[in-house]
């Protein structure tokens, strides 16, 4: 972003903290701006800046606020998701909802093909909302509203809240069913990764699936301190010849 905006000679700034940035954003005088993966919360005196503040945000709100909503969704096992334009407003992911689309998770896509397939189709549809904006046919819908119309209760929104990974959440749980540590593993990858023992060494586990004649899971592609990813049966094998 830096790169291009640069080589359009567009003046860049790099401040380390929003609130004090405030007053120099202010003179401007800029007619909007847009936030997309900023996992906090943005300063009113920032917001008050500009007459509207675009927030890009990968999941159908106001379900998945916060900072992980691909992981989280991933990790639960969920079957569609999509992007959000949303004004923004002083709570985490709370502002009205502007633009949204649906897009279905693949059964075996990770967090980082998802992220990179919604972040194209993000970048996109916030022109769009960008453009509509300058023209008076941007319509705003509360998520109140959202939620109303859609039978989505207020416990199943504060349920899919999101938070920022913690090194806690990357050890694979084996008490889980098979189905669940995939969608764990998947939710993960590529980085940081889900985590494992493996022989006598601590291993990431990037891709996995579920065995369909005994149900147990089996490792596609792991990742072995020090080494570069490879298979999860060649990497069984040299364990196997290491420790016989």
């Amino acid at each position: 972003m830096k790169r291009a905006a640069e080589a359009r000679g567009l003046r860049v700034f790099t401040p380390e903290r929003l609130k004090p940035f405030a007053d120099e954003a202010r003179a401007l005088g800029a007619d909007a701006f847009v936030v997309a993966s900023y996992g906090k919360i943005v300063p009113q005196a920032l917001l008050d800046a500009v007459p509207i503040a675009f927030n890009v945000h990968p999941s159908l709100l106001p379900l998945y606020r916060g900072a992980t909503p691909l992981q989280s969704a991933i990790r639960d096992g969920r079957t569609e998701t999509g992007v959000t334009i949303i004004a923004m407003d002083a709570g985490m992911d709370t502002g009205d909802v502007l633009l949204q689309e649906r897009a279905p998770i693949g059964p075996a896509e990770t967090y980082g093909e998802l992220h990179d397939r919604l972040a194209a189709r993000g970048a996109e549809l916030v022109v769009e909302a960008l453009d509509r904006y300058a023209n008076g046919t941007l319509q705003r819908r509360p998520q109140a509203d959202i939620a109303r119309e859609l039978g989505i209760a207020d416990d199943e929104i504060a349920r899919t809240a999101t938070r920022p990974l913690r090194k806690d959440v990357l050890a694979i749980d084996w008490s889980q069913s098979a189905r669940n540590i995939v969608d764990h593993i998947r939710s993960l990858s590529p980085a940081p990764a889900a985590r494992t023992e493996g022989v006598g060494e601590t291993i990431k586990v990037l891709r996995a699936h579920v065995a369909p004649d005994d149900g147990a899971v089996v490792f596609d592609l792991v990742v072995p301190p020090g080494r570069r990813p490879m298979a999860g049966d060649v990497y069984a094998r040299n364990a196997q010849q290491r420790n016989p």
